[in-house]
C-alpha cells in the first residue's frame, strides 16, 4: 500500500480528535454567533444559515410571499399564463400535474379519500383534512385583532379584511368593490340577471344557492330556526334575528335627524322619507305618488271599483 498524501494524514487526525472529543465533552466548532457548538462541522454549517436572513421571495404582481424560488416559479404562471398542463375533458389549463390530477377528478367522480367518522368521501386530502376539523373542532388560524379562531386558512386570510377595510375585487361594469370573490361573483349577477339556481317543485331562480336553499322551505314546510324565548320557529335564520328584538327591545337602526330607533333597517328606511318628502311609487292611472308600497296597493283599490 502506498505513503498516504499529507492531506490524507491531516484528515484523519483531524477526524481521530473529533471522535475524541466525544468523550472529553469538548467542543471544536464554535458559532461566531452566540457560541453554540457543535460535535460535527455540518452540524455547525446547519446551525449558521440559522442566523442568515432568508431572501424575501415576492410576486411582483400580487405581492404573495414564497418560502422557495420554485414554488414562486409555479406561481408566477398563474399570472402568466404559462400552463402546461390541460385537461382532455373540458381543455382548462393547469400550472402543475397535481392541480391537473385533482381536477381530473371533477370527471372521473373518483374520491379516493374517506372520512373515517361519517364515511364521506372527498378527492383531494387536504379537503379531507379541513373536513376532519368539522369533527375535532380543531380551528388552528387564529385572527391577532379579534382573537376569532378559524379551521382553514383562507377564511382566516378572507376574515382579517374585515378589519384592514381591503376590499381587492372590482365590478368592472359598476366599479363597486368587494372584500370576497364570492360577493363579486354573486354580484355580477344584478348586471347580467343570470339565475342559475332553479327551483325544481315551481321553476323559479335564484341568483345563488343559499337563496334556492332557502325558498325550497316553502315547499317542505321546513323551520329549522327557533326561538328559545317563545318556541316559534321560522324558515330563516335572519327572520329568527329579527323576531328576537321583540324580546330583547333592540332596535339597532337609529334615524340621524329625530333619533328615533327602529329594529329593522327597512323600517328606517320607510321612515327617513317622512323628512326628505321622497314619493318613489307612483300611480300610473292618476299619476299620484306614494312613500310606500302598501299605500299604494290600497290606492289602486279606489280605481278598481
Amino acid at each position: 500500500m502506498g505513503h498516504r498524501s499529507e492531506v490524507q494524514n491531516n484528515y484523519a487526525e483531524h477526524q481521530v480528535y473529533k471522535h475524541l472529543c466525544t468523550h472529553n465533552g469538548e467542543h471544536v466548532f464554535t458559532s461566531e454567533v452566540h457560541k453554540k457548538t457543535s460535535m460535527r462541522c455540518y452540524v455547525s454549517k446547519k446551525h449558521l444559515q440559522t442566523h442568515r436572513e432568508e431572501p424575501v421571495l415576492a410576486c411582483d404582481e400580487c405581492k404573495k410571499i414564497f418560502k422557495c424560488a420554485s414554488a414562486l416559479k409555479l406561481h408566477l404562471r398563474t399570472h402568466t399564463w404559462q400552463q402546461q398542463y390541460t385537461c382532455d375533458v373540458c381543455k382548462k389549463p393547469f400550472s402543475n400535474p397535481s392541480a391537473l390530477k385533482y381536477h381530473l377528478r371533477i370527471h372521473t367522480g373518483e374520491q379516493p379519500f374517506k372520512c373515517d367518522v361519517c364515511k364521506k368521501f372527498f378527492r383531494q386530502p387536504g379537503h379531507l383534512k379541513y373536513h376532519l376539523r368539522t369533527h375535532t373542532g380543531d380551528r388552528p388560524f387564529k385572527c391577532d385583532v379579534c382573537k376569532k379562531s378559524f379551521s382553514q386558512s383562507n377564511n382566516l386570510r378572507d376574515h382579517l379584511r374585515i378589519h384592514t377595510g381591503e376590499r381587492p375585487f372590482k365590478c368592472e361594469v359598476c366599479k363597486k368593490f368587494f372584500s370576497l370573490s364570492g360577493h363579486l361573483k354573486y354580484h355580477l349577477r344584478t348586471h347580467t340577471w343570470e339565475r342559475p339556481f332553479k327551483c325544481d317543485v315551481c321553476k323559479k331562480s335564484f341568483r345563488s344557492s343559499r337563496t334556492l336553499k332557502d325558498h325550497l322551505r316553502i315547499h317542505t314546510g321546513e323551520r329549522p330556526f327557533r326561538c328559545d324565548v317563545c318556541k316559534k320557529s321560522f324558515s330563516h335564520s335572519g327572520n329568527l334575528k329579527l323576531h328576537l328584538r321583540i324580546h330583547t327591545g333592540e332596535r339597532p337602526f337609529t334615524c340621524d335627524i329625530c333619533k328615533k330607533s327602529f329594529s329593522q333597517s327597512g323600517n328606517l328606511r320607510l321612515h327617513l322619507r317622512t323628512h326628505t318628502g321622497e314619493r318613489p311609487y307612483k300611480c300610473d292611472v292618476c299619476k299620484k305618488f306614494f312613500w310606500k308600497s302598501s299605500a299604494l296597493k290600497v290606492h289602486m283599490r279606489t280605481h278598481t271599483v
